[in-house]
């Protein structure tokens, strides 16, 4: 962690882009054939994806082990499975966490015919390796309703939706209504994603839609929604990988 806070904005048209006649792509950090050794992640959070999935398209099944992956969809609906036996629907306002755990095969599909499906897919290092993988999945639509950040995930004990094997990471979501202000978290390191809309940033001014922030021992600063509202996606994060 830096001995002085720092602010840094990302903005969205800096993003990588991986674009094939399926997915559109735009990573936050190094991915795939996308690779910079200044930008292999931050804080935990080793992965940040901004997907769009055509229709009746995507991830066929593939391995992952030793990783905690949450995928957040935005619009439309993905379909979960893996060899655990775990299966569903994911869609705007579900709590989902994969546990790759000791190991786990998965798919990730649109199962539309017509429309695709808009989601945030998101790495974090677990505290522990070789666990035995899990899943789950809750609606928190009524408490996003509500306003404010909603505690998605966490494994520092939070009242959240579902728990997330690493007791150094909290995720949080909110569904911003129109001039809505809200404090991020006061903690090492803060990843701050503009999902939907626009956000003032105390000190910082307007991030847009796709705007990403990295505050290491920012002290917890107020956003505020623009107009429209806006939808965040917070990791509050109390360690970091790779000094970073």
């Amino acid at each position: 962690m830096a001995d002085t806070p720092e602010i840094e904005i990302r903005r969205s048209g800096a993003r990588f882009v991986t674009e094939i006649p399926w997915l559109r792509s735009r990573h936050s950090f190094s991915f795939g054939p996308h690779y910079d050794a200044e930008n292999v992640g931050f804080g935990l959070l080793l992965v940040s994806n901004d997907d769009i999935i055509q229709p009746g398209t995507g991830f066929r099944t593939h391995p992952h082990q030793d990783m905690e992956i949450v995928t957040w969809v935005l619009e439309g609906e993905l379909e979960h499975k893996d060899s655990q036996g775990n299966r569903g629907m994911i869609y705007p306002g579900l709590a989902q966490r994969l546990s790759a755990g000791s190991g786990v095969w998965h798919s990730e599909m649109n199962p539309a015919s017509e429309a695709p499906v808009r989601l945030v897919q998101m790495w974090v290092l677990p505290d522990t390796e070789r666990i035995q993988p899990g899943y789950a999945q809750l609606d928190i639509n009524r408490d996003l309703d509500r306003g404010g950040l909603v505690p998605v995930e966490s494994g520092r004990g939070h009242d959240a939706a579902i728990g997330i094997r690493q007791r150094d990471a909290v995720l949080l979501a909110g569904r911003l209504r129109p001039n809505e202000a809200v404090r991020l978290p006061d903690a090492a390191y803060v990843h701050l994603f503009v999902a939907r809309s626009r956000v003032e940033l105390q000190g910082a001014g307007w991030l847009e839609e796709g705007d990403v922030v990295r505050l290491t021992g920012a002290g917890g600063p107020p956003i505020t929604a623009g107009e429209a509202g806006a939808e965040v996606i917070v990791w509050e994060m109390h360690e970091g990988v790779l000094g970073r």
